[in-house]
């Protein structure tokens, strides 16, 4: 018997962008995660004994220059050469255009994969046999598991591959394949990456598995993050199972204020919300996105005072939390409570207003028309707005639509409040 960890998508060292967190102690903390995640990771495996490693992919993150990188992962993969533990690498695609991944060197305990054909790396000792083959560049749309090998007979045979499957929302479709074609190989697990949500797409005969990556990095990537321990006896996989390596979470606080009819009602409620969040951190730090959502008669004085409520709910969280949650955006998405319809009806000139406001559906082009320098001001905001996976884009049509009802809902409210 004997045990492996399966991991993917670290994304070490990952820079900060769209992330509008106000306390510099905690960027520092976000900052610094990825690398303590895999401070885990190498943990775990030197407590459970582990014979091997598989990380399937995007190890480091795109063309992130800091060479840093690579030199703490060198010594974290030094530190498990002295307990024998060998790891075994796919490059993803980040890991095609990164600086850092064509400059490295590693310790001989670790063995990269080739980009230009499939190899099988044999561990006689304790028979198994890993299959993989890594991206030569950042966009790879062939199904590069045809090309693996038949399994080695009376081995336990692992494909490491990174890839979306037949797709997977919020991820580019590389390397396209399908569950049937991966059974079909005969092999025993399957090591996926690419995808950061973790996922059993296959249980048993053979096991396919994302365990998602190994620290959420963004609003996007909530939830435990970590790896996935296999434990195989008399050539199958005995026990397949989760291990948070996270150091901090992400979360999606809705809070819902349709039944709130003053700001007492609205902080007690975002206090039980928040409170929940703490309990979702399991021990660990929490960003979270507070977003207040429903219709309620407090939405004018939410949309008249916007700055008040976010201070208000910054200081809640802080005195609940401490350093332990952070509020990183604060959104409120409520709606008009009164009968708007009623309203209009029977006030002409009010109604009147309201109705241009309401029926108002301007597109985004229409902005460079009606102010010329529109586009001289975006070209004034911060590059690091306009990147990342939260990326300021006025000018996309989703985002031009929550632009656009925010603002009515602000002259609405501005409006019924005078």
């Amino acid at each position: 018997m004997y045990s492996f960890i399966h991991a993917a998508d670290i994304h070490l060292d990952s820079p900060l962008r769209g992330i509008e967190v106000p306390e510099e102690s905690v960027r520092d903390e976000i900052r610094g995660a990825t690398r303590r995640a895999f401070d885990n990771l190498v943990e775990l495996a030197l407590r459970e004994h582990v014979a091997f490693i598989v990380l399937a992919g995007d190890l480091f993150d795109g063309d992130w220059k800091d060479f840093n990188s690579g030199l703490y992962f060198a010594k974290r993969m030094a530190r498990l050469r002295e307990s024998g533990v060998q790891v075994f690498i796919v490059s993803g695609n980040h890991d095609a255009v990164s600086h850092v991944t064509k400059a490295l060197s590693l310790p001989e305990n670790v063995f990269v994969f080739s980009s230009r054909k499939t190899q099988t790396h044999r561990l006689e000792s304790i028979q198994v046999a890993i299959h993989g083959q890594g991206y030569a560049g950042r966009a790879v749309s062939e199904d590069l598991s045809r090309n693996y090998p038949p399994p080695v007979e009376g081995f336990f045979n692992i494909g490491l591959l990174h890839t979306a499957l037949n797709g997977r929302e919020g991820h580019e479709p590389y390397a396209p394949c399908t569950v049937d074609g991966l059974r079909a190989k005969g092999y025993q697990y399957w090591a996926l990456g690419h995808v950061h949500q973790r996922e059993v797409v296959w249980e048993d005969d053979p096991w396919i598995v994302f365990p998602g990556n190994t620290q959420g990095r963004t609003i996007r990537e909530t939830g435990a993050k970590g790896c996935t321990l296999v434990t195989v006896a008399d050539g199958l996989a005995h026990r397949v199972e989760h291990v948070d390596l996270d150091v901090l979470r992400w979360d999606l606080c809705r809070v819902d204020v349709s039944e709130c009819r003053g700001p007492e009602e609205i902080l007690e409620k975002a206090r039980g919300r928040m409170l929940n969040v703490l309990k979702f951190g399991d021990g660990r730090p929490v960003v979270a996105r507070l977003e207040l959502h429903g219709a309620t008669p407090m939405h004018q004085r939410l949309q008249a005072n916007p700055t008040h409520w976010e201070e208000a709910l910054r200081s809640l969280a802080a005195d609940l939390g401490g350093d332990d949650l952070c509020l990183e955006k604060i959104r409120l998405r409520t709606k008009e409570h009164l009968d708007l319809e009623t309203l209009i009806q029977s006030n002409e000139a009010l109604g009147g207003l309201i109705t241009s406001l309401l029926d108002l559906e301007m597109d985004a082009d229409a902005l460079r028309d009606i102010d010329p320098d529109f586009e001289a001001f975006l070209n004034k905001l911060p590059a690091e707005l306009f990147t990342g996976e939260d990326a300021f884009a006025p000018t996309q049509p989703e985002q031009w639509a929550e632009i656009r009802t925010d603002v009515k809902n602000i002259l609405v409210a501005q409006l019924l409040q005078t």
